[in-house]
């Protein structure tokens, strides 16, 4: 019998932390930052759903993302999916955290998901023949618009089924973006293959281009349907022809791996690697611990990710991916001839998933879709139900159907403010030194505040603040400006002084951006961000002697933060201290949060070795001296995050 239950999985773990408690003005409003986590990982316990058959045992992260973490078929003892040993947030995704394995479900913005390190709402339900489901969902904030992941396995089913609805409530399109990330492993015989004869390739060094395959599936004599064959990082984006079944699986020697497939909807198909150079190879064990690879083979709504798809108003997109073992002649699979390779697949997944089975299965599970859950296992943020109750309050339709359950119980510390502005017209006031929960950038939220201030009890600096917030949303930052310095007329803040230095440093006015850094930093002196916000601005203005200042006042934990000391290394190459730098780089400072495609640390390195050489030799940094230092000055592993060289 096909069932489904509630486990804990188990595996060393770093913290997440806390939010960062700055509103990201430029990144991801209304979501806050997750860029508080650690290296220092302990066995920890995560909550899971369990879909299992006597075939398959699918196994989900509630707590992250509803993350599908391992595929396990227990006929070929086989884990289909690449479950990472560890749980180790890096600095990937929209939000920062981000960690890799499994099948990650991306949603509304470019890049991996709002969501990926957070709680979705679960529910569980069964279909009329008792076949159970599992139900995730949540409310997306910036396109404003709820989804749902309806997973299922029958019994005696060879496929985990993932049915994905998302629906557009408003009344004008919005742009839509979704890929399934799926993690597979890495090895030197894997090979990725997929219906297609040419591929957009692109790079990381913002190089892009049209290819075709040759008839051995060589691109430019290179074979790059094998993963290990790519040098440096690098998507691949593969032209399905539209009359073809689309799906992509990752083979091993042994002609073995897993497939996805899916209804038309989800027509476009990627690779990536993080490649075989040095930088790529850092980033996976960064990302998990020595010896421990994988790739992407990912699936989506567009033909590349740096599209959108126009979603009309009011409509409903609803598709169904399956998710399985695929097992084909080793011979042909690894063949010379890439046509006859993926020709081979082609007929296998045809006589196991075909495309029109998976159109009726898409078909049959609409009543299902639109069925109210039996149990709420576990429930997401609280800002559906705010939309919920804001809505019944100005009779609005509602957003989403019976089907997706947003209750009072989710309402939570971030919902409160807005909540009683909603019921009482009132702004709660909060002191400055308080910590201040949510941000909102929704328009109908905006007339309501506005509509508030003029009410004297909400004449307040938060009122201005958060109403400062939602103008710099919309690009308009003179409105934003001046709803900060009334907010700071009425009281100063911490956050204010930060959000108008980070307006002045956007409008290049970078020494009163300094100054008003400088004073937010006063008042809120252990806000780690808030410190890098400053001295990186402080860096710009050549005003190290100030830097050093403020590193000093530091106490000793906020001093080795990471990001502190590469600031204090940053100065001591400016100041030609060069056995400081070097000091700092022995102790080998680890940033948690570094970007992907930062280079700091190597550059710091680079730059280390060229202000000795011009030193000692009383020559000239030019270009040169740099070609040379990187010829002959290659850095350590542990702080080459590049990708590519």
């Amino acid at each position: 019998m096909s069932e489904l239950r509630l486990e804990n999985y188990i595996m060393p773990a770093a913290k997440l932390g806390p939010d960062s408690p700055l509103p990201p003005l430029d990144i991801c409003l209304p979501y806050t930052l997750q860029n508080n986590y650690t290296r220092e990982k302990k066995i920890t316990e995560f909550k899971t759903v369990v879909l299992e058959n006597d075939i398959l045992k699918a196994t989900f992260l509630i707590e992250f993302g509803g993350r599908l973490w391992s595929l396990f078929h227990k006929k070929a003892k086989r884990e289909l999916l690449y479950t990472n040993p560890v749980f180790q947030p890096c600095n990937l995704a929209i939000r920062n955290a981000w960690f890799s394995g499994g099948v990650e479900w991306n949603i509304g913005l470019h890049g991996h998901s709002v969501f990926t390190c957070s709680p979705l709402y679960v529910s569980k339900l069964k279909m009329d023949d008792g076949t159970p489901v599992l139900r995730m969902y949540e409310w997306e904030r910036v396109r404003m618009v709820p989804f749902q992941i309806d997973a299922f396995l029958p019994d005696g089913s060879d496929f985990l089924f993932v049915r994905v609805k998302i629906v557009n409530p408003n009344e004008n399109e919005v742009p839509m973006y979704w890929w399934s990330n799926i993690a597979v492993p890495e090895t030197p015989d894997t090979r990725v293959i997929v219906p297609a004869e040419s591929i957009l390739k692109r790079d990381y060094k913002g190089n892009k281009s049209i290819v075709s395959m040759s008839p051995d599936g060589a691109i430019d004599g290179i074979d790059l349907s094998y993963p290990v064959n790519f040098n440096h990082s690098a998507d691949s984006f593969y032209y399905i022809k539209p009359e073809s079944q689309p799906w992509i699986t990752s083979l091993d020697k042994e002609g073995k791996g897993l497939i996805q497939t899916s209804t038309k909807r989800l027509y476009g198909r990627k690779l990536f690697v993080w490649g075989m150079h040095k930088g790529g190879r850092s980033w996976q064990e960064f990302l998990s611990v020595p010896g421990s690879a994988y790739i992407e083979i990912q699936a989506g709504l567009t033909q590349t990710q740096s599209e959108y798809i126009q979603m009309p108003a009011g409509a409903e997109w609803a598709w169904l991916e399956a998710y399985g073992l695929m097992e084909c002649t080793p011979e042909v699979v690894h063949g010379k001839n890439w046509k006859e390779a993926y020709n081979s697949v082609d007929k296998k997944i045809k006589s196991l998933m075909p495309e029109n089975k998976l159109d009726l299965i898409l078909k049959e599970t609409t009543k299902m879709a639109n069925k109210t859950p039996d149990e709420i296992i576990q429930r997401g943020s609280g800002w559906g139900t705010l939309e919920r109750i804001r809505r019944e309050k100005y009779n609005e339709p509602s957003f989403c159907s019976k089907a997706l359950i947003f209750d009072d119980v989710s309402l939570k510390k971030e919902q409160e403010m807005y909540l009683e502005l909603l019921i009482s017209g009132l702004v709660p006031y909060v002191s400055p030194k308080e910590k201040i929960y949510g941000w909102m950038i929704q328009k109908q939220w905006q007339d309501i505040l506005e509509k508030a201030v003029k009410h004297p009890q909400n004449d307040h600096w938060l009122s201005w603040l958060h109403l400062g917030i939602m103008y710099y949303s919309q690009g308009n930052f003179e409105k934003a400006k001046n709803s900060w310095e009334k907010s700071l007329e009425r009281e100063p803040s911490a956050l204010v002084y930060r959000n108008l230095g980070i307006l002045a440093r956007k409008n290049n006015h970078i020494e009163e951006a300094g100054d008003l850094l400088i004073k937010a930093v006063e008042m809120a002196p252990d806000v780690v961000d808030l410190i890098v916000e400053c001295c990186n601005v402080l860096i710009k203005l050549e005003k190290y002697e100030g830097i050093l200042k403020i590193i000093n006042n530091l106490s000793s934990e906020i001093r080795n933060y990471g990001r502190i000391k590469i600031i204090e290394a940053q100065v001591a190459l400016k100041q030609n201290n060069l056995e400081r730098v070097e000091e700092i780089l022995k102790s080998r400072p680890s940033i948690p949060d570094i970007r992907e495609g930062e280079q700091i640390l190597t550059d710091i390195w680079f730059e280390m070795h060229e202000r000795r050489i011009a030193k000692t030799e009383n020559i000239p940094i030019d270009e040169n001296l740099k070609k040379m230092v990187r010829e002959k000055f290659s850095p350590p592993a542990w702080l080459d995050f590049r990708q590519f060289t």
